[in-house]
This record gives structure tokens, C-alpha cells and sequence, in this order.
């Protein structure tokens, strides 16, 4: 059986996330206190009790969401459930970094910590939003964007699956682009509550800062391959993998092909490792005929061993 581990993105956290985790898990509870130690913050504590909104501000956000998502990994790896491919949704890209060995858990928290606070104050400086819409394909949106370019910029950032892409630029220009896509018959659109336009050029500065950051790390050749964001393909070289997340900050997150091309790859089985089911919804939405668990408490703990123990 060929399995890949998914780890989600900005916007799967809620308070409590990871807390039943340690209970499974002493290498789970040692991430925890890992993250507490490495970033000086008291994350735990800020997972599983909030307030919530410290918990939803992207400097906490990110590193929170990493931390859940390779303390659920460890138990998957602790009982020898080895993924053939990993892939995150934009930030998740790190904890699967991690899962690959590619990079240090200690190197992965202070670079989310660091990303969260360069795109908050991107933010700042380049004043931008995002919105989701439903039910519009990649061209019809694509040409939105471009009728609304007088506005200012406006970008596909996330092609989540089919019907849900994701757009993202200038305040004025996405809200046009959101009047054009109601005319359009979308089935919906809806306003992402985020501190910038993420994933367009907006990111620019934040991702020329981040580029520095990453590149006094150390990364190594993956142990697993890791299908990455911007190319919808295994990255398996340490320049490759260095070079995807320079270029992830201001470039579409390629979710669907990525999805797709595991899929082309003869995977039997995905598991959303780490808080939420955001992924495990969309791979519904991407091809109604995988089969998708997830990792974040007791109970899908018990699914998983159920499923690969059977």
C-alpha cells in the first residue's frame, strides 16, 4: 500500500488542537515542549487554550499549526507508517519538509515564526486581502483577474481544487474581482479574514527577507520526496527544495495538481496529518475515489490503526 502524508495550511486551527496528541504520544508532547523551548513563546499553552484571537494572528498561527502537524507525524512514524510521498498546503510545506527530513524541526519553527511575522508586516507596508470563490474554473477567474488589473493587483493564489480558487492582491482589485464573479454565477464568494494579499507579488518584500532566512539553513537531501507547492512535483535535491520555498511566498499554491499527480503516482491512501479537515475536504472535491484519514486526536488515531492493521 502507497500512502502520502498531507499537512495543512493557514486557517485548519482551533483551540485544543494537539492536546489529545500527547496522550498518545511522549515524542508528540516532546515537540510541544520543543516549540515552547525553540521559539520562546508559550505556543502550547496558546494550541490548547487560546485565546483564540492571539491563536489566528499568522505569527502564531503558523508556527502552531507546523507544531501540531509533526507531533501527529512522530506518532505516525513511531509505528512505522512510512509515507512514499509528503506534500503541505502553503505553510504545511514545512512540517512536510520535517517529515522528509529535509530540514530540522528546530530550523522549521523559527522559519514559520519568522514567515508568519514578514508576511503580517507585508502586510502593513502593501495593504492587500483575499477571497475565495466557488464554483468558477481556473479560466474564468484567471480572466476576472486580468479585467480587474486597472484596479491594482489581483492574482490566483491557491487552486485548492476545481470549483474553490483562491485570489488574492489590492483591497479595490479583489473586491471587483468579487462583483465580477457574483455576475458570473459563482456559487459563492467569501472574504478570507487574513493580514495580507498571500501568495501574489504583495509577498515580494516579505519573500525577499524570508529567501536570507532560508538560506543560512541547513537542508538536506529528502529521505522522502516532497511534492512541492509551486511545482505540483517531487523536489528530492536540497537546491530544489530551497529554491520552492523562496518561490512559495508570492506564487499559487499548486494544491490540485499536486493532489493529481500523487494520485498519477499510484497512491492508495492519504492522510491529513495535523489539526482540522480542511485537506480531507478538498481531496473529496479533487477526486471523489481516494481515500482520505486524517491524524489530529484520539479517535482518528484509532481510524488510522484501525485501517492499517486490518
Amino acid at each position: 500500500m502507497k500512502s502520502v502524508c498531507i499537512f495543512p495550511g493557514q486557517g485548519s486551527q482551533y483551540i485544543g488542537m494537539g492536546k489529545e496528541l500527547v496522550s498518545i504520544s511522549r515524542e508528540a508532547a516532546l515537540i510541544f515542549e520543543l516549540a515552547d523551548k525553540i521559539l520562546g513563546i508559550e505556543l502550547t499553552r496558546l494550541c490548547w487554550e487560546g485565546p483564540e484571537e492571539e491563536l489566528i494572528k499568522t505569527i502564531n498561527t503558523q508556527p502552531a499549526i507546523v507544531t501540531t502537524s509533526i507531533a501527529a507525524y512522530s506518532i505516525l512514524n513511531e509505528q512505522g507508517i512510512k509515507p512514499s510521498l509528503v506534500a503541505g498546503h502553503s505553510v504545511g510545506e514545512y512540517a512536510a519538509l520535517v517529515a522528509a527530513g529535509a530540514i530540522s524541526v528546530e530550523d522549521a519553527l523559527v522559519l514559520v515564526r519568522k514567515r508568519g511575522s514578514l508576511m503580517y508586516e507585508a502586510g502593513i507596508e502593501q495593504p492587500g486581502t483575499m477571497a475565495a470563490i466557488i464554483g468558477l474554473n481556473y479560466r474564468e477567474i484567471n480572466d476576472i483577474c486580468h479585467q480587474v488589473s486597472s484596479s491594482g493587483i489581483c492574482q490566483i493564489a491557491n487552486l485548492n481544487c476545481s470549483d474553490q480558487i483562491v485570489i488574492s492582491g489590492d483591497v479595490e482589485a479583489v473586491s471587483r474581482a468579487k462583483e465580477l464573479a457574483i455576475q458570473a454565477k459563482a456559487k459563492r464568494v467569501i472574504s478570507l479574514v487574513v493580514s495580507g494579499a498571500f501568495h501574489s507579488s504583495l509577498m515580494k518584500s516579505a519573500a525577499t527577507k524570508l529567501k536570507e532566512e532560508i538560506e543560512k539553513i541547513e537542508i538536506m537531501t529528502p529521505r522522502i520526496p516532497v511534492v512541492t507547492n509551486v511545482y505540483a512535483k517531487e523536489a528530492t535535491t536540497a537546491k530544489e527544495i530551497r529554491d520552492a520555498l523562496i518561490l512559495q511566498m508570492e506564487n499559487q499554491v499548486l494544491w490540485q495538481n499536486s493532489i493529481e499527480y500523487m494520485i498519477s503516482k499510484g497512491i492508495d491512501i492519504f492522510i491529513e496529518t495535523g489539526p482540522g479537515k480542511v485537506l480531507s475536504g478538498l481531496n473529496k472535491r479533487i477526486n471523489k475515489n481516494i481515500k482520505t484519514l486524517n491524524l489530529e486526536d484520539h479517535k482518528s488515531w484509532e481510524k488510522c490503526i484501525n485501517f492499517f492493521t486490518a
